[in-house]
């Protein structure tokens, strides 16, 4: 049976079943098909970004971080690198051994020989000899909590040169921002998360402000945009940073500002910039 007419020529069919794309007689229902126009309005922000690189290095490495069954990657490694022919390769890390096994033996069969997966905690991915000293580009997709901030330093330790990461299940500021609301409520800007709705909804903005303000304090030039379609998830925010080599006083100066004003400063060290 041919795919249906949705689906690009040269995509593997069974990659689609295993992502439930395709049901399993090849067919598309209608969550299905959001599914896919999902994939490819993500795949369309990211396609530029591998070009550039193949263009100027001939080969692109990506590393996906918390990759949980790898859907990201394997759709990139599909849609792009598996055309490649190249040096190019596509890693997935993820500390749950058990999605590692699977994603290991998906790619297996379909003959991705360009993918790997491997078993590492932050700390251990960064010091890692299985991975390049040096990676082109860092992707995080709905990456819970702190492990898109894990999913940064990664990136920034690896001198990524683009970094793409959709936050999501930000709690990590709200709770320090209630932990220290007695004392910052003298200043009048601390109504703005006084009530515990707000809380949790200011704290997920200003995760992702500090965040931009941190990739540029390291040099990156920064776009914030919204992945339209992804109505499954509240967590549509996509944010793409580019390594252009930036100033990076007045985003750090910015930074450290807000941590102090809003009394976030048990997090400095989580939104580190480096010394001016």
């Amino acid at each position: 049976m041919s795919p249906a007419p949705e689906i690009r020529p040269d995509q593997s069919v069974e990659l689609l079943k295993e992502l439930h794309i395709l049901t399993r007689d090849g067919k598309l229902n209608q969550d299905s098909r959001r599914k896919l126009k999902q994939v490819y309005h993500l795949f369309q922000f990211i396609e530029p970004l591998l070009r550039d690189v193949k263009a100027e290095r001939g080969a692109v490495t990506l590393v996906d971080r918390g990759a949980g069954k790898s859907y990201l990657g394997f759709i990139l490694y599909d849609l792009f690198f598996k055309a490649l022919r190249d040096d190019s390769h596509v890693y997935g890390i993820e500390t749950r051994a058990e999605l590692v096994a699977s994603s290991q033996a998906l790619a297996a069969r379909l003959g991705f020989g360009g993918m790997s997966f491997l078993n590492l905690t932050v700390a251990e991915s960064i010091a890692s000899g299985q991975l390049p000293a040096r990676v082109d580009v860092v992707t995080a997709l709905h990456a819970c909590d702190t492990a898109t901030d894990d999913a940064i330093r990664f990136a920034l330790e690896k001198h990524a040169k683009y970094i793409v990461v959709v936050p999501c299940c930000q709690a990590e500021v709200a709770a320090v921002l209630r932990k220290n609301k007695a004392r910052a409520l003298a200043d009048p800007l601390a109504e703005i998360w006084r009530h515990p709705l707000h809380t949790r909804e200011f704290g997920s903005q200003i995760t992702n402000v500090l965040r931009c303000l941190q990739l540029e304090a390291h040099g990156y030039q920064v776009s914030v945009t919204e992945l339209v379609g992804w109505e499954h998830s509240m967590k549509n925010e996509l944010i793409i940073a580019h390594y252009k080599n930036l100033p990076r006083r007045k985003p750090a100066e910015r930074l450290n500002e807000i941590l102090d004003r809003i009394g976030l400063q048990p997090l400095r060290e989580r939104f580190f910039a480096p010394a001016s």
